[in-house]
């Protein structure tokens, strides 16, 4: 194989949480299982993304957590149904107004409506 043909290293995957990739959770691991039977052509890719959805479904919604974007940003999920994704100097400006915030919304409490989750 010439050198421009040879394949090349892939640097090692991260995870949100800093882990390499192959110490994927259970979750990530049943994903990668979805996908990989779609490629094999043993799933349909309607059938892998009602499975999908599946597995969104069953995530527990009030459980916040953070990733690494792919642009090497934070991603926070669990707030809304798209991730709130800013950049780490973001991130530390709104956390030193957070104090701020906080007297704001306390101050406005009753202007502000609320979304309430329903029970499932």
């Amino acid at each position: 194989m010439s050198p421009a043909t040879q394949a090349k290293p892939r640097p090692q995957a991260q995870q949100g949480n800093g882990k390499p990739a192959g110490a994927a959770s259970k979750e990530e691991s049943a994903r990668r299982a979805i996908l990989d039977k779609v490629s094999s052509g043993e799933l349909d890719p309607d059938a892998a993304f009602k499975a999908l959805g599946e597995l969104d479904d069953a995530r527990p919604k009030s459980r916040l957590y953070a990733k690494v974007s792919a642009k090497k940003a934070v991603s926070v999920y669990g707030l809304q149904r798209m991730p709130v994704t800013l950049y780490v100097e973001q991130w530390e400006r709104l956390l030193a107004f957070a104090d701020e915030l906080r007297q704001f919304l306390k101050d406005h409490d009753r202007e502000l409506s609320r979304k309430v989750r329903e029970a499932k």
